[in-house]
């Protein structure tokens, strides 16, 4: 149980963030929405951790600015008055071969998904170092160890992330403080429903015949969030059914 734990869970609007954030509020923690667009979104899950027992906020925020970073974890303390657990979920990709790719697009993706995480985890780590304790799960993807083709941003920041995970993981170990990743295959999401029979071909391709949920990803966010965890550190949990095999 995560009973007087406090979380911040990026890009928690939807999706796998959306997910765990659900899933640490269900086991007792309270817990900061962050989002980039969808107010809306949200504001709908603040509603279903509230009506968990737990407390929630939302907060707009743009992973690439370090600056509204900042302010985001000045928030999270104004509010909870700690930070015991950081999951680094926010993340985007573009899709262009090397020669399409504009400059752009390469830093829109390593600004948010590799920078983005980098910024937040060193203006939290102060305040876990402190506490003496403290957990970040960061969000890498399949991506990271299987060829994602014309991802060349996505695949290399999610491949970043999880080097990342080992050097902060092995430097915050002696402060109590486990750092790890869960590199999530493919996800069953709206778009999948929109591929048709493509969607199936993919299916095909997994040992176990099927797609990941959003909450299977949650619960193992939540087993590296707890205590019984505290020997983990610094790895890349893969949740695949078998695809990178």
């Amino acid at each position: 149980m995560l009973t007087g734990k406090t979380a911040l869970v990026t890009g928690a609007s939807r999706g796998i963030g959306k997910a765990i954030a659900l899933k640490l509020a269900k086991e007792g923690a309270d817990v900061i929405v962050n989002y980039v667009s969808s107010e809306e979104s949200a504001l709908k899950v603040q509603k279903e951790i509230e009506s968990l027992g737990r407390k929630a906020y939302i907060y707009q925020c743009d992973i690439a600015k370090r600056d509204e970073l900042e302010a985001m974890v000045a928030f999270t303390i104004e509010k909870f008055g700690k930070i015991d657990i950081l999951v680094n979920n926010a993340g985007i990709v573009r899709y262009n071969t090397i020669t399409d790719m504009s400059q752009k697009d390469w830093n829109d993706v390593v600004n948010t998904n590799l920078t983005g995480m980098f910024n937040l985890c060193q203006l939290v780590a102060p305040y876990m170092i402190k506490q003496n304790h403290g957990k970040i799960v960061n969000i890498s993807s399949l991506a990271a160890v299987k060829m994602l083709p014309a991802s060349y941003g996505y695949t290399a920041t999610k491949a970043g992330i999880s080097a990342f995970t080992k050097v902060l993981g092995t430097e915050l170990i002696g402060n109590n403080i486990n750092v790890n990743a869960i590199a999530p295959g493919i996800i069953i999401t709206d778009m999948l429903d929109s591929l048709g029979d493509a969607a199936e071909a993919y299916k095909q391709q997994i040992p176990a015949k099927r797609f990941c949920d959003a909450e299977e990803v949650a619960e193992l966010a939540y087993f590296l969030c707890q205590d019984i965890s505290r020997y983990i550190v610094g790895q890349t949990i893969v949740i695949d059914g078998g695809l990178a095999l």
